[in-house]
């Protein structure tokens, strides 16, 4: 099993890359996805959430009103921190149950973490998806309808273009077309292909 790392600011086109490298055959471990999962009515963090920032964060059918919670955490540093300690242990074990299920195979799992700011125990290598910053607001406006304001303040509360770069033992350059695209991810997976994977457990 080779273990990789995937990440990329918001606008990069992460989640383009992440889908096509599944396409070609890796198992992928998505955090956002997981968040989403243990958010859900009825999940224990859900309620620990509810416990910690009222109903007020639910919308009328029950489910997480996401919008409400990053109002109030936003400018808040503590309500971050305290919503980070709910979810966080929570993800990170789920996202450890699921690599444990791929070990001992030939699997390349690629561990989708958007807000990576660290190569962690385990990741032998990340690929980081890259995109001038100008790109990234113009495509959060154009495709996800956020104004050039919002867009902006979301870059800058991640870590820079520059600091994400240093973590890269590979860049994909989503700064073209789709043509172009496909030509990086091929690139990459010819390149994630080429590693040593660690010998099975006992071999």
């Amino acid at each position: 099993m080779l273990v990789v790392g995937l990440t990329g600011g918001i606008g990069s086109g992460k989640s383009s890359v992440a889908e096509r490298l599944v396409a070609r055959g890796a198992v992928l471990i998505d955090a956002d996805g997981i968040v989403r999962e243990l958010q859900q009515p009825d999940q224990p963090v859900l309620a620990a959430m509810v416990d910690r920032f009222g109903q007020g964060i639910l919308a009328a059918d029950g489910t997480l009103d996401r919008a409400a919670v990053a109002l109030m955490v936003f400018s808040d540093k503590g309500a971050l921190a305290d919503l980070n300690k709910i979810v966080h242990p929570a993800v990170q074990a789920e996202m450890a149950s699921r690599m444990a299920a791929a070990a001992g195979t030939d699997a390349i799992v690629v561990m989708d973490i958007p807000l990576l700011t660290e190569k962690r125990a385990g990741m032998g290598h990340v690929i980081v998806v890259d995109v001038p910053t100008e790109m990234a607001i113009a495509r959060l406006v154009e495709h996800r309808g956020f104004t050039e304001a919002d867009a902006t303040a979301r870059i800058a509360a991640q870590i820079s273009r520059d600091e994400r770069l240093v973590l890269a033992d590979f860049v994909v350059d989503n700064s073209g077309d789709l043509t172009q695209l496909r030509a990086e991810v091929d690139r990459c997976w010819a390149w994630l292909t080429s590693l040593d994977h660690p010998p099975h457990p006992g071999s």
